[in-house]
């Protein structure tokens, strides 16, 4: 089985870590060579695309990919973890009640870009050592604000009646957004303490939570030989990006890592990556755009070719 390739979208179950899952994943695909797309927290369930053999090529541009997430924020406590599994560091009682406009607008003002403080209990290192490991020590220190981008919540219900009231949204980021952190700012701007008491992720890259497989649907794969089966091919953890068709007789110079010149451009920008196919459909590379001249069209240099039989 060590000729497998691809994505595997993965339903993380709760109670595992990511690093759980990649390890569980190698001992049924029977390869060393896998990696997960974006750490979610043991409490979190969803959406964990995983890239085994060649296709682990394309994990970080995956992990780049926008991701979605449904999450319950409950207002009023606050815990020292910002969600349910945490210590009561705070109550307040909602006087008067909050009203659905009022949690409407606040929820809005969040959308575009904005800064986040990485919370204590989280993956972030600061001197050599992760937060949580501080956090655990009963430490916190100092932390720089980071940048995340929301690009669309939807609320799906209120319970704002309820003496702890609670908002059930979808929230469309940027990778390393924290949806706790995000439910916490909500609340702080709403004038109360509040934490994040359920996630699930959704949506990642191009990967929904109706595509996932369980690691048990994998085991039975497998035991029956069909793994390969379940696999996305590896240019699908690309598909943020552009895709283009080149002349067949350029195909061997793009496997070959040559620049390609681009007569009729979309609207791109320097800097914008594209997938180059061949006319038959074969994927070929990931390119950059390195020039652009209203005449002459677009040039794009290679930032990975994928050889034949890889991709």
């Amino acid at each position: 089985m060590s000729g497998l390739s691809g994505i595997i979208p993965l339903y993380k179950q709760a109670g595992m870590t990511s690093h759980d899952c990649v390890m569980k994943v190698r001992r049924i695909a029977r390869t060393k060579k896998v990696g997960h797309t974006g750490t979610l927290d043991p409490d979190v369930t969803g959406v964990l695309p995983i890239c085994i053999g060649p296709a682990t090529k394309v994990a970080d541009y995956l992990h780049e990919a926008p991701k979605v997430y449904r999450a319950t924020m409950v207002i009023g406590t606050a815990t020292n973890t910002q969600d349910a599994s945490g210590e009561v560091i705070e109550e307040k009682a909602i006087e008067p009640a909050l009203s659905e406009v009022q949690v409407r607008e606040t929820m809005e003002k969040f959308l575009g870009n904005i800064e986040q403080l990485p919370p204590m209990y989280s993956a972030v290192k600061v001197d050599g050592k992760r937060l949580h490991e501080l956090a655990r020590q009963g430490k916190t220190v100092e932390r720089k604000l980071r940048s995340a981008t929301i690009y669309k919540i939807d609320i799906e219900d209120m319970q704002l009646t309820e003496e702890r009231p609670s908002v059930t949204f979808t929230v469309a980021c940027s990778k390393g957004t924290y949806v706790r952190t995000l439910c916490v700012d909500i609340g702080s701007a709403l004038g109360y303490p509040a934490h994040m008491s359920y996630l699930q992720r959704i949506k990642s890259g191009p990967f929904t939570l109706e595509q996932c497989v369980t690691l048990e649907q994998m085991e039975e794969a497998a035991s029956e030989g069909i793994l390969q089966h379940l696999l996305y091919p590896l240019d699908v953890g690309l598909s943020q990006y552009s895709a283009v068709t080149v002349p067949e007789g350029r195909v061997k110079a793009m496997r070959n890592g040559l620049s390609q010149r681009h007569r009729k451009p979309d609207d791109w920008q320097i800097g914008d990556k594209i997938r180059l196919y061949s006319p038959g459909g074969a994927f070929l590379a990931l390119h950059e755009v390195v020039y652009i001249d209203k005449e002459n069209g677009v040039e794009s240099k290679p930032v990975r070719v994928f050889p034949e039989g890889e991709a």
